[in-house]
């Protein structure tokens, strides 16, 4: 009969313990943060959400930190009190000092049941890479013709190696770098950018260079006017000597020398002929004749050259 009051007293016990573990309750959201690339000297902070899950004010007492010293608290002054429901930001920071992976964890104590709480971090510390200019405009080029800029890669915190590059339009090439590389710390390496324009009007474009650095791939942006080739010409000059000429024939040939054709369709009355029919790349050789009133014609004058340019 003695053995009835002990099972009932182990009974409410079991009964009990539910409330208690839902009392106070210290939960984080996350717990866990992963802060990626960061650059070596540069820091980046993250905030977590502690909150008070049970159902009686909680304490948060004391923190701690382990691992790497390149993770640190933010303003977080302690004790801090929690009511039921209420949630308070808990800053964090990495701040990495070499190039590599580290992790670390911190660990929160208070009057919750969990009275140990821990949230992992982990972080990249990473070199820089820039590109100087970050844009280049080459201006006006015509078609077909290609124009070559400079530009400078420069690696800082830590040493950095490009594997690769592309750029986003084919009018633009990168020129004067064998990858991969890698460019020491403080250090840097000439590259060349070409455009050679397909068409007329505005051609823009991104050279990327992609790298370990903490920005993959860093972008440089590019521009650059096409133009339509010039419609080239040869301006002739020349002298008259006898007052009885009334006007002149032009005559043009491809070798010194010739043989040579007329080009003018009516008598030329003035001393200068312009020829448009000329073409780009070819070298011309003039020569002119004289006609009096009454129809005749001299010679030839002296030879002169024209070198047409190309395009």
């Amino acid at each position: 009969m003695r053995y009835f009051p002990l099972l009932a007293f182990v009974l409410s016990l079991s009964f009990l313990m539910p409330a208690r573990a839902w009392a106070e309750q210290l939960q984080c959201n996350p717990c866990s943060h992963t802060f990626g690339k960061v650059e070596v000297g540069s820091s980046s902070s993250f905030t977590i959400l502690l909150s008070n899950t049970g159902t009686k004010y909680l304490k948060i007492l004391t923190k701690s930190k382990q691992g790497s010293g390149e993770f640190k608290y933010g303003y977080f002054p302690l004790p801090v009190t929690l009511k039921p429901g209420a949630s308070v930001h808990l800053p964090i920071w990495f701040k990495p000092t070499a190039v590599g992976q580290v992790t670390g964890k911190f660990t929160l104590v208070s009057t919750a049941l969990n009275s140990s709480l821990s949230i992992s971090v982990q972080g990249t510390g990473s070199p820089g890479l820039t590109v100087s200019p970050a844009k280049l405009n080459f201006g006006n080029v015509t078609v077909g013709q290609s124009a070559t800029l400079s530009t400078t890669l420069t690696a800082s915190n830590g040493n950095v190696t490009i594997s690769s590059d592309q750029v986003t339009s084919s009018e633009f090439s990168i020129h004067g770098v064998t990858l991969p590389v890698t460019i020491l710390s403080g250090h840097s390496i000439p590259a060349r950018i070409r455009f050679t324009p397909k068409q007329s009007g505005t051609g823009s474009g991104k050279a990327g260079y992609f790298s370990n650095a903490v920005v993959s791939p860093v972008v440089e942006q590019l521009t650059g006017t096409g133009v339509a080739p010039a419609a080239h010409s040869a301006d002739l000059t020349w002298q008259e000597s006898d007052p009885s000429v009334v006007g002149f024939n032009i005559y043009r040939g491809k070798t010194h020398g010739g043989p040579y054709q007329k080009i003018n369709t009516a008598l030329e009355a003035s001393t200068t002929y312009t020829d448009y029919t000329v073409v780009a790349g070819t070298t011309y050789y003039y020569v002119t004749t004289a006609v009096d009133g009454t129809g005749k014609q001299s010679g030839y004058s002296n030879e002169t050259k024209a070198i047409i340019p190309s395009p």
